[in-house]
């Protein structure tokens, strides 16, 4: 097995395929990674505290690492492409490919499995759902989904399930990209609610609105209802949207305490996916003509001409329709 980028979630993917025992080749950009895994047997940067078993192997090389019977791609969205195009053409047709990010490209507006397609890829797979990367490197039970066409998902299931790691299989790429695509950018809003200090309530009646908007946009793309009301949609919107935890939710909890988004993006807050992914999930709803009216307010909020007191009477000032 290749996992390719060793963040927090690259890392703790390989700590599952290793537990489920696969030989792992782990690709990590930073020296300085490389070296902490190499010659302690942890990844003190990105996952520390947590020790890693001895079949894990570290490299520089991603080449190295894609030589393998699946590639598990765990970069962040925006880099998906060029990390795609450095792996080079004979692993990305030969291999299943699993991406393991959550987003949109924001320059297309494309899925990442649509980015996969276009990369050459012919056995494209994905993995999503509720998953923190600490609690699945710690051995605390979770379940994710994996999607892949034909006997693919059931033959990745098999590869990397075990006694605290349960994926489900799916064939439903485009409902299993989108879901954990766009509640990113509804954890924000969540986390601005949160921020303003504006309820319980009114946190539950955003998530609720903004569920409903992913589930047209999903429809509209012929994804699947089962697998936005499964792990990789409603599942991982919860989670997301609701814990501190939460990258995405925590950005958004800032920006209602009233941090500016360029602060933010400074201090190097945005490894919240949601940011880059708010105006091309607008975008891509338009092109199919889906009205998201929580996403675009929460686009124009990032984009900074919207302040997150004034996005409150836009949303309940709305004309009134059916739920």
């Amino acid at each position: 097995m290749g996992v390719i980028g060793a963040g927090a979630w690259g890392t703790a993917l390989a700590l599952v395929a290793a537990q489920a025992g696969r030989r792992v080749v782990l690709w990590a950009r930073e020296p300085d990674v490389v070296e902490s895994i190499s010659r302690h047997g942890e990844n003190s940067r990105f996952l520390a505290g947590v020790p890693l078993p001895r079949g894990i192997e570290v490299t520089a090389d991603i080449v190295v690492a894609a030589q393998a019977e699946a590639v598990l791609v765990t970069v962040p969205a925006q880099h998906v492409r060029e990390t795609l195009q450095a792996l080079g053409p004979g692993p990305v047709s030969t291999t299943p490919i699993v991406l393991c990010a959550k987003g949109i490209e924001r320059g297309t507006g494309k899925l990442l499995t649509e980015v996969l397609v276009e990369c050459g890829a012919n056995i494209p797979a994905i993995l999503s759902g509720p998953s923190f990367a600490r609690d699945v490197a710690i051995h605390l039970p979770t379940a994710v989904t994996i999607a892949a066409p034909g006997t693919i998902a059931r033959r990745l299931q098999a590869t990397l399930g075990h006694t605290t790691f349960r994926p489900y299989a799916s064939q439903d790429l485009v409902g299993v990209a989108l879901g954990g695509a766009a509640k990113n950018v509804y954890a924000i809003g969540c986390g601005i609610v949160a921020g303003l200090g504006l309820g319980e309530s009114a946190r539950a009646a955003l998530l609720a609105r903004g569920f409903a908007e992913l589930c047209r946009l999903a429809q509209a793309l012929n994804a699947k209802e089962e697998t936005l009301m499964g792990l990789s949609g409603l599942g991982d919107l919860v989670l997301t949207a609701t814990s501190p935890t939460s990258r995405n939710f925590s950005f958004g909890l800032a920006l209602g305490r009233g941090a500016p988004v360029a602060e933010l993006v400074q201090h190097g807050q945005p490894l919240a996916e949601g940011v880059e992914t708010a105006p091309a999930l607008v975008a891509r709803g338009s092109r199919h003509g889906i009205e998201l009216p929580v996403a675009e307010t929460v686009a124009e909020i990032l984009a900074g001409n919207l302040t997150p007191d004034a996005a409150v009477p836009r949303l309940m000032q709305r004309p009134h329709r059916s739920e």
